[in-house]
Order: C-alpha cells, then structure tokens, then sequence
C-alpha cells in the first residue's frame, strides 16, 4: 500500500512539472517539433541527463540497484511501433503521458487523445496473434541488451564498457547538449504584413 501512495504523489508531482515546463500544452509540442522553440527539448534533455547522472553515479556508490530493471527486447515491431508514436505525437501534440497530464489540467481534446490511445491499444491486443505469427516481434540484436553491461544485471551489454560509466557520460553528453542548444534552430515565420 505505501508503495500505491509514494508512486501517486511522484506521479502527481512528475505531471505537475511536465505541465509547468509546457509539455501538456500541444502548441509548445508543435513549436519543438518544427524546431521553432527548442526550451521544451531542452528541459527534456536535461531531465534525463540528470536522471542518468542520479541513477548509474547512485548505482556506483551503492545507492541505487539499477540491476533490476526491465529492459524491453529489441525487435523489428518497437521500431515501427516508435515512428507510430513520434507521428502521432506530432499530429496529436501529446505523447501518453503528457496526454494524461493535459486532461488533468482540463483540455478536453486530451480525453479524445486518451481514447484513441485506448482503442489503439485494445486494436492491438485483438490482432496480437496475427502481429506474433508475421514475426515482426522475434527478437533481434540480441533481445534483451544494454549498451553497456551494468553489474548485477541480467543482460548484456553491446559494448565493452561498464554501463555505470556509460550511463553517467552519455547523461553529462544531454545536459551538456541542452545547454547547448540555442532557443530555436529555424526562425519563426514572419506575421502577415496588412495590405496597403
């Protein structure tokens, strides 16, 4: 039961920042996406940097156990599957959970966002069999791997570098990134100029 409350309050406190640095909001998705204003990306960025940080530096000094986690299998269908989702993020402006967090705030185009991920969801579930017996989800590069091996894991690693270093270089490479990246990469289109 204490761990039901501690993963509501993160998951309120986690929504309640994805709404303030905008990410519920489809108009700033929109202008990240056509690279007009990149401050959503870079909160993005940095975020995970610093959970990367927090997380393989936490696991090095004996504060974290990252050996548990679930690492999804690699295979032709996720793929697919993620360019479904970065074009309907771009079509919908939301992604799943930013959706949620839009229809808390009170957009209603979120509920029918929300509903369509659902019916998509259950579409899937039905013809699973189908999609299982075409082998577009045999696993490939190996299924289950990491990029670095990470101790007490048990996957295995791509390279031969200890993921907790990796984890902790490739974090510092986003935040360094996202402190990189200017406001915009493509200037904003000009207002319409009254005619005369």
């Amino acid at each position: 039961m204490t761990s039901i409350i501690l993963a509501i309050i993160i998951g309120v406190a986690f929504g309640a920042v994805l709404d303030r640095v905008g990410a519920s909001n489809p108009t700033y998705i929109g202008k990240m996406l056509n690279l007009t204003n990149l401050n959503l990306a870079k909160s993005i960025l940095l975020a995970i940097g610093f959970g990367s940080v927090l997380m393989f530096g936490g696991q090095m000094l004996g504060l974290v156990d990252v050996g548990h986690m679930s690492v999804k299998s690699a295979y032709i269908g996720v793929f697919i599957g993620g360019l479904m989702l970065g074009a309907g993020w771009a079509l919908a402006g939301y992604c799943p959970g930013t959706g949620v967090v839009a229809a808390a705030s009170g957009r209603k185009d979120a509920l029918f966002f929300i509903a369509g991920g659902l019916l998509g969801a259950a579409a899937y579930m039905v013809t699973y069999p189908s999609w299982k017996a075409s082998g577009m989800l045999d696993a490939i590069a190996g299924g289950k791997v990491t990029l670095g091996s990470v101790p007490g894991a048990k996957y295995d690693g791509l390279m031969a570098v200890p993921g907790d270093v990796l984890g902790i270089v490739l974090g510092l490479v986003f935040i360094a990134v996202s402190f990189a990246l200017p406001e915009r990469l493509v200037s904003q289109p000009a207002a319409a100029q009254p005619a005369e």
